[in-house]
């Protein structure tokens, strides 16, 4: 049985202690081998990654390499004191937890240790659960940091996203090809490129990336970079030190250390500045990151997911987007297809947005009669998915379909009518077919699904007129 499995086993027997600590990496720095030896008996079956170090010089080097969620840390060493040292990495980039041990229980002790960062302190001699829920009780805490500091960005995501979440919803050729490859490439470590018209759900197929991967149990962090001002839009990402610039008061991770072991979704990467766009590809290709201010680079692991509805190779032509990045990027794309290709997909999201916002808003779901799903079926839906969702809340508050939607399809029939009229029946229904296949830019799956008649049938008829 492997680390990870033992841990993940350990974890379920000790529920105590939380999920989290099968996936927690803690770093033990303590001078006394019998201190270092008892702790890993006690926490190197139950976390993901512990290593100990026996000064404070080795442990340097040990975060100068990786990450860690935890640090544990004797005050009393040779050469430089726990507290001393704790100061001195939180003033260079430090950002993690830390948990002082020391055999002094007197007032000077704690303030000091809080007064160099650290969030916890067991007094020596210690139980082995004592210092298991001193670590939950970090983790606990980093959990609920990070999931305060990314909610604005989750608050800012599209709404359609907030109701599909990870469910890329129909069965239309278009949006299979969309799963098909999201399978393919969910457990690979390669970054995404999704590419799409706004409002076709970039968002959506990149939270399915992630929960399909094996980093679903890690953060899933969406960053727009077109709603960040560039002034700071390097703060955001990389974090900062305190007194870095003006106004920053207090420490701060950014968003690429809070993604630490899932996922960073990067919307709208072609509106990312030029000179943000030089120091993410280092990113990229080093995996390490430098908050503002500080002397030490931080380890990073997580997987990269961009999307982009800008036409990226032109924006390079142009000069706007830096060569290298767009190729760094452009390993795997993905696009998502416009609603108009997708045929009767257009019903079940309709379906699925009166469900759900019925719901929220508390009124009554309104039918999709025959005259509505034709409205649906044959409207070009410029805004996409996000188009319909405001279409459908707006049907909720009327109670009825926007008459202005049933009219402007109607009246596209209607001048469609006089085309028709007095031809005969088969030059009816060829015109229909053709029509159809030219809406659907020639996929005869689509086409057939749309007509309500067999692919073999369009085939057939397609043979017939040489088409």
């Amino acid at each position: 049985m492997n680390e990870s499995v033992r841990g993940q086993v350990l974890s379920q027997r000790d529920p105590e202690f939380g999920p989290w600590l099968a996936q927690a990496s803690v770093l033990v720095v303590d001078d006394e081998p019998g201190m270092r030896n008892f702790l890993m008996r006690i926490l190197g079956p139950r976390c993901k990654r512990l290593d100990v170090a026996a000064d404070t010089r080795e442990a340097s080097r040990q975060l100068d390499a990786h990450h860690y969620d935890v640090v544990i840390l004797d005050n009393v060493m040779p050469g430089m004191s726990g507290v001393e040292w704790l100061a001195e990495q939180r003033a260079i980039g430090f950002f993690a937890d830390a948990i002082l041990m020391t055999a002094y229980a007197d007032l000077d002790a704690a303030i000091q240790a809080l007064r160099a960062g650290a969030v916890d302190f067991v007094l020596k001699p210690f139980r082995s659960n004592q210092i298991l829920n001193a670590v939950a009780r970090c983790l606990d805490r980093t959990r609920l940091q990070r999931e305060n500091f990314v909610l604005r960005y989750e608050l800012s995501a599209s709404q359609d996203s907030a109701l599909l979440r990870d469910r890329l919803i129909g069965e239309s050729v278009a949006i299979s090809q969309v799963r098909e490859a999201i399978a393919r490439v969910a457990h690979l470590p390669t970054s995404i490129l999704l590419t799409g018209r706004s409002g076709t759900g970039k968002e959506v197929a990149a939270r399915s990336i992630h929960a399909l991967s094996d980093r679903s149990g890690k953060p899933f962090v969406p960053v727009n970079c077109a709603a960040i001002p560039p002034d700071m839009i390097e703060s955001e990402l990389f974090g900062h030190l305190k007194g870095a610039f003006t106004g920053a008061d207090a420490a701060r991770p950014g968003l690429i250390l809070h993604a630490q072991g899932g996922t960073l979704f990067l919307d709208e990467i072609g509106d990312l500045p030029l000179a943000m766009q030089g120091k993410l590809l280092r990113v990229l290709e080093d995996r390490r990151v430098r908050p503002i201010g500080s002397e030490r680079e931080a380890s990073v692991d997580l997987r990269f997911i961009f999307a982009t509805n800008a036409d990226l190779a032109r924006a390079v032509d142009e000069g706007r987007f830096r060569a290298d990045l767009y190729y760094r990027i452009n390993v795997m794309q993905i696009h998502l297809p416009p609603l108009k290709d997708r045929g009767d997909d257009v019903l079940d999201l309709a379906r699925l947005f009166m469900r759900k916002l019925s719901h929220e808003l508390g009124v009554p779901p309104v039918p999709v009669d025959a005259a509505a799903r034709r409205a649906l079926l044959a409207y070009a839906w410029p805004g996409n998915v996000r188009e319909l969702r405001n279409l459908v809340e707006r049907t909720l508050i009327l109670g009825r379909f926007p008459d202005d939607f049933l009219e402007s399809q109607a009246d596209a029939d209607a001048r469609i009518a006089p085309e028709t009229t007095g031809a005969r029946l088969e030059d009816i229904e060829r015109l229909h077919i053709l029509a159809v296949l030219e809406e659907v830019r020639g996929n005869r799956e689509e086409a057939a699904r749309r007509l309500g008649i067999s692919r073999k049938t369009i085939d057939r008829k397609c043979a017939a007129w040489h088409v």
